[in-house]
């Protein structure tokens, strides 16, 4: 099962696919479709907007260089999101970076009671806030984010509940 995966994201050695210019209309299609989900992952992910940004640049990158074939739109997506988290990881394990309130989403359309939200969400556990994002933000299912972090339905309803459970202190404390 591993090796059909691999297969599914090889890509072929020509050095007309390694040259390829990337057409300018297929960036901005793929940055208007997915782009403000993936900035909003990022930004929750990162607490910085600086840090979102190049992680968010990164992705699109690996997205126009690797050029991998996908068999709809949702793989597509589910693809951008995991290569998001996993860019998120890298960054995380690069660099501790000192994390900062989310102020910057201000320029990000999103009400004051959302951004509170926001705020509050970003202030839990790494795993809790991740799933709590793809599943609320992005509208997600439990199976859908169990495949998309490669663990167990469980443990994404666990995340869930505990991530609402400190939500709700949180909200009943304010």
């Amino acid at each position: 099962m591993p090796e059909a995966r691999l297969r599914m994201y090889r890509q072929p050695k020509s050095a007309e696919r390694e040259h390829a210019t990337v057409d300018k209309s297929e960036f901005e299609q793929m940055y208007q479709t997915y782009g403000p989900a993936l900035y909003r992952f990022c930004l929750l992910q990162m607490k910085n907007s600086a840090d979102a940004e190049d992680v968010l640049q990164e992705v699109f990158f690996k997205r126009l260089s690797r050029k991998p074939r996908f068999c709809s739109p949702e793989h597509e997506r589910r693809w951008l999101f995991r290569t998001a988290l996993n860019q998120c990881r890298d960054e995380w394990r690069r660099s501790r970076r000192s994390e900062l309130p989310l102020t910057a989403a201000e320029n990000v359309a999103l009400a004051d009671s959302e951004l509170s939200l926001l705020d509050q969400v970003s202030d839990l556990p790494q795993a809790q806030r991740t799933v709590l994002h793809l599943y609320y933000y992005e509208g997600y299912s439990v199976d859908e984010i169990a495949r998309l972090l490669r663990t167990g339905k469980s443990a994404v309803k666990m995340r869930l509940s505990r991530g609402r459970a400190a939500l709700r202190r949180e909200w009943e404390g304010d």
